[in-house]
């Protein structure tokens, strides 16, 4: 298939759209693949009812109670899953008194609030809001708590994470990796005299073995699988000034059918005909979900941080139509994000049922 023009259209995607119309783009393979822009005269989004699982959905995951902020020995409480991943949400109060080693998949854990330490088999990491942190599968980590509540958004990953080809952009587009942090060895021998539990996840059942010294007692380590720490504020967002960059510029970290992507800060687009804000789509191929962790979110209305929102693939989804209006007159963006895409489609938990927006899906024709 080629190129083909039908009707009123703009030479030029994202740019130019006619008086009155709103664009859609239709393609496969999340935003790198063939694609179709249609031109409609009323927004996708401009329904008056949803009947069906594919309704777009949003929870104040801030104000959900898991187990470990309850008891300092409970574990993070799973949101949603998919065969591409596991989604888990912490808001602990108080340190670990065990160790967890996950033998079911590399973990990204984001850091939404508070502060503290992973001790890990190869040192110590301290954390602070904006921090992602890469745990290898099979690696032995407890979580220290020093400013309270902590909330972490958790993404398992049954396929190795790793960072994406960036293509003509080159090794050092939106992040060099000379900005990671590793841990140093950090052995500790005041545990002695007393046992330490280790709680090892494996086909989501967990052995506890425990032991008669501090597990983590390693002096040194040396190769290319360790636990890694990455900022928010490290990164240097793509931009064009005269065209809207899809989404998948964006994308920080791949495992497989899962992509995660970061939004932060950034120039809206000069051109007064360039489009500011995200394009009416429909996700053929990803379910998509996004963490709201700090910022104003000028794309919608109503939505504050520690929100999730999860947009099922094959339903349209965009911009409230207010808010391409509003960003006429604005210069940049004030968000910083996280979107969890998966192409398999995700299975939520009901226990995200008590903080679930229920007129979410109305949101787009409310004013």
């Amino acid at each position: 298939m080629y190129l083909i023009k039908k009707g009123n259209v703009p030479n030029q995607a994202h740019v130019g759209i006619p008086e009155g119309l709103h664009e859609e783009e239709h393609g496969r393979r999340g935003f790198a693949g063939p694609a179709s822009h249609l031109y409609r005269r009323h927004p996708p989004t401009g329904w008056v009812r949803i009947d069906g699982p594919l309704r777009p959905r949003a929870f104040a995951c801030a104000d959900l109670s898991t187990p470990d902020l309850r008891a300092a020995d409970a574990r993070p409480v799973e949101i949603l899953a998919s065969p591409n991943a596991r989604v888990c949400l912490s808001r602990r109060a108080e340190t670990m008194p065990h160790f967890v080693r996950n033998a079911d998949g590399d973990e990204i854990q984001f850091v939404h609030a508070g502060r503290g330490r992973f001790e890990t088999d190869y040192g110590v990491l301290s954390f602070e809001p904006g921090d992602y942190i890469v745990i290898p599968k099979g690696t032995t980590y407890r979580i220290v708590t020093e400013s309270t509540p902590v909330l972490l958004l958790i993404i398992e990953t049954p396929e190795p994470v790793e960072l994406p080809e960036r293509g003509l952009l080159g090794h050092h587009a939106q992040f060099d990796r000379g900005v990671l942090t590793a841990p140093e060895p950090a052995p500790v021998s005041d545990g002695e005299g007393r046992e330490w539990d280790v709680h090892i996840k494996r086909n989501g059942e967990y052995t506890r073995v425990v032991y008669p010294f501090h597990p983590m007692d390693v002096v040194g380590w040396k190769g290319d699988l360790w636990v890694a720490k990455l900022n928010v504020r490290d990164f240097r967002p793509v931009m064009s000034p005269r065209y809207h960059l899809p989404p998948s510029v964006h994308v920080t970290f791949q495992a497989g059918g899962l992509l995660i992507s970061t939004f932060v800060p950034r120039p809206l687009e000069s051109d007064p005909q360039a489009l500011h804000v995200p394009f009416y789509h429909r996700n053929m191929d990803y379910d998509e979900v996004l963490f709201y962790h700090r910022g104003s979110f000028f794309s919608r209305a109503g939505i504050k941080p520690g929100m999730l929102t999860l947009h099922p693939q094959g339903i349209h989804h965009g911009p409230q139509p207010q808010a391409v209006e509003a960003s006429k007159g604005k210069t940049q963006t004030d968000e910083v994000a996280v979107m969890v895409e998966s192409q398999r489609p995700f299975t939520v938990s009901p226990v995200l049922e008590p903080v679930e927006l229920k007129d979410y899906a109305l949101s787009w024709s409310k004013g």
